[in-house]
C-alpha cells in the first residue's frame, strides 16, 4: 500500500533526484572548506606564510603542487580554503597552484584512481602496488598543469586576476598588522562568521552549477558519445566536456572514467586531470575569487594544455614503467 502511493517517474523527477545527489554529495565538502577558511582567517597569522615558503616564487610554487598532499581537500572544498589563504599572504602563484593541484595531488584520489583502474595486485595474499599506469598519469599530470599556471600567473599582479573584493581584503589584512590581539572565544565566534559567509556566497553558486549539471545528465541522450569515442580527433574534447558537465567529485570519477570501455587510456586521463580542475560548478565558485575575463582564460588554457598533454603524457608513463622492468 505504500509504493502505491509513490508518484509515477517524470522528467521533471530525475532532474530533481540528480541534483539532490549532487547536491548531497558535494555540500558536505563545501560546509568543510568554509570551516577552514574561516579557521584560517581568525587564527592564521598574516605573516607565518611568508616564514614557511621559500623568498623564490618559482620554487615555492612548484612546492605548492606538493601541499594537497599535506592538505587534502576536494576541489568544493578548495575554493573557499584560497579565498582566505590568499588574503593571509599566499602568493597568487602559490594559491592558483594549490587550488588545481589539491583535488588530484592528494592520497584518497590516489587510492580512489588505483581502486578503480584495479591497479592492485594480489601476491601471495597480500595487495601490491601493480602496474598503477593511470593513477602515476594523473597524478603528475595534474601537477604539472598546475604549475605551469602558477608560473604564467607569476606575471601578473593581484589587481589582474583577482575580484575587486578580495584584493581589498588583502590590502586591508596587510594594513591591520598592529590591530589588537583578541580573546580566542572572539577569534572562534570570527572564523564560524566567516565560515557562514562564505558558506552562503559559495553555496549559491555551486547550487546553480549543480541545477545546469543534473539537468544534463537526465535530459540529454549520453549514447551520443559513443559516435565520437572511436575517433581520435574528437574523443578527448568531447570527454573533457562531459567531465565538465557531469561536475564529477575528484574522489569518486575514476570509477566513472573506468569502466568507458569506447575511450581511450589518454581519453580517461584527460577525464580525470580536466574534470576537477574545470566543471560548471567549479566555474561559478571559481567567479567568486577571480575575475570572470581570467576563469575563462584559465578554462581555454587547461583544455588545451590537458587536451595536448594527454596522449603523449600516458605513452610516456607506459614507457618509463616498461623500461623500469627487469
Amino acid at each position: 500500500m505504500i509504493f502505491a502511493t509513490l508518484p509515477e517517474p517524470s522528467r521533471l523527477g530525475d532532474v530533481l533526484m540528480a541534483f539532490l545527489s549532487i547536491l548531497f554529495e558535494g555540500a558536505p565538502y563545501i560546509m568543510i572548506g568554509t570551516l577552514l577558511s574561516g579557521v584560517i582567517d581568525a587564527f592564521l597569522p598574516s605573516k607565518l606564510l611568508d616564514r614557511l615558503l621559500p623568498r623564490n616564487k618559482v620554487v615555492s610554487t612548484f612546492m605548492a603542487g606538493f601541499l594537497g598532499l599535506v592538505f587534502p581537500v576536494c576541489e568544493c572544498a578548495v575554493v573557499p580554503v584560497i579565498r582566505r589563504l590568499v588574503q593571509k599572504g599566499l602568493p597568487l602563484s602559490c594559491a592558483l597552484t594549490y587550488m588545481l593541484s589539491a583535488p588530484i595531488m592528494n592520497p584518497i584520489v590516489a587510492v580512489s584512481t588505483l581502486t578503480a583502474f584495479k591497479e592492485f595486485q594480489a601476491v601471495t595474499g597480500w595487495m601490491e602496488l601493480g602496474n598503477a599506469t593511470m593513477t602515476i598519469a594523473r597524478l603528475s599530470l595534474g601537477y604539472t598543469v598546475a604549475v605551469i599556471v602558477g608560473l604564467i600567473v607569476l606575471r601578473f599582479r593581484p589587481g589582474q586576476v583577482l575580484n575587486a573584493n578580495i584584493v581589498e581584503g588583502i590590502e586591508s589584512a596587510r594594513a591591520g598588522g598592529h590591530a589588537p590581539k583578541t580573546t580566542f572565544n572572539g577569534k572562534l565566534v570570527h572564523a564560524m562568521r566567516t565560515a557562514m559567509r562564505d558558506f552562503l556566497d559559495t553555496g549559491m553558486y555551486f547550487t546553480i552549477g549543480v541545477i545546469i549539471t543534473s539537468v544534463f545528465n537526465t535530459q540529454v541522450n549520453q549514447a551520443i558519445l559513443d559516435s565520437v569515442a572511436g575517433n581520435e580527433w574528437l574523443a578527448i574534447p568531447s570527454i573533457m566536456a562531459l567531465a565538465y558537465v557531469l561536475s564529477l567529485c575528484s574522489t569518486s570519477d575514476a570509477f566513472i572514467a573506468a569502466p568507458m570501455a569506447v575511450f581511450s587510456q589518454a581519453a580517461k586521463l584527460a577525464f580525470l586531470v580536466f574534470g576537477p580542475m574545470m566543471d560548471i560548478k567549479l566555474m561559478f565558485m571559481y567567479a567568486v575569487v577571480f575575475r570572470r575575463r581570467v576563469v575563462v582564460l584559465m578554462l581555454l588554457g587547461t583544455f588545451l594544455l590537458i587536451a595536448f598533454l594527454s596522449n603523449p603524457w600516458i605513452s610516456l608513463v607506459e614507457l618509463l614503467q616498461t623500461s623500469s622492468k627487469p
